[in-house]
């Protein structure tokens, strides 16, 4: 009986043991969310062009929902970068500073698109400070938001281990490509190094994210 006991209790310990190292760091599932979210609002508001309702509502959603995850994204980046060591501080600075400028440009675009459907989208000067905003918001201020993330991500990630060296350097890479963006506000013509970076950026999220929150439980 008492041996049946103990064997219980080691299935039992070896299934809590299982779930912690499967689960280190569950916020950083937040890293797929991020992308998932702004590719599926834009995507489902796409795919509604003829709802009989605004589908700029849609794609504010998902902005808001983006931003959010982008926000307990930074927190996982900036646990990570902690452990790097010699000029950690540095690196848990760009995490932090990225995310919030990440976070809060994406939901000022998302605040100017829903303005949009509104009284104020119906001024047509208002209109068009209101698509400047967007555009400068959601694509050139977010993308240097999101370079400063990604930088901290991957060069945490090579000299911590935690994630691999394909993966850092996608991070690094991405980065480099979203800190382009704000040429864009400059010249408008050099619009398409947005999407360039933004879509490989939601890759590298949503990978780095599940191997962050496995952590030492991926293989």
């Amino acid at each position: 009986m008492n041996n049946h006991v103990r064997g219980n209790d080691v299935r039992k310990e070896g299934f809590s043991m299982a779930n912690a190292s499967t689960f280190d760091d569950p916020g950083a599932l937040s890293g797929p969310l991020a992308g998932v979210s702004f590719v599926g609002g834009l995507a489902t508001g796409l795919s509604l062009a003829d709802a009989p309702f605004p589908l700029e509502r849609i794609n504010v959603a998902g902005q808001l929902i983006s931003a959010a995850s982008l926000a307990q994204f930074s927190v996982s980046v900036a646990r990570l970068a902690g452990r790097v060591g010699r000029g950690s501080k540095a690196l848990r600075a760009a995490a932090i500073a990225g995310g919030a400028l990440a976070t809060a440009s994406l939901a000022a675009s998302a605040a100017a698109a829903a303005a949009l459907t509104a009284a104020p989208g119906r001024d047509e000067d208002r209109a068009r400070l209101l698509h400047r905003l967007v555009f400068s918001a959601g694509g050139a201020v977010h993308g240097a938001g999101l370079a400063l993330l990604l930088g901290a991500l991957g060069l945490a990630g090579l000299r911590t281990g935690a994630l691999p060296r394909p993966l850092a350097v996608a991070s690094l890479t991405s980065a480099g490509v979203d800190a382009l963006a704000p040429v864009v506000l400059a010249v408008p013509g050099a619009a398409p190094v947005i999407p360039a970076g933004r879509f490989p950026t939601f890759l590298v999220l949503g990978l780095a994210g599940v191997r962050l929150a496995r952590g030492s439980g991926a293989g």
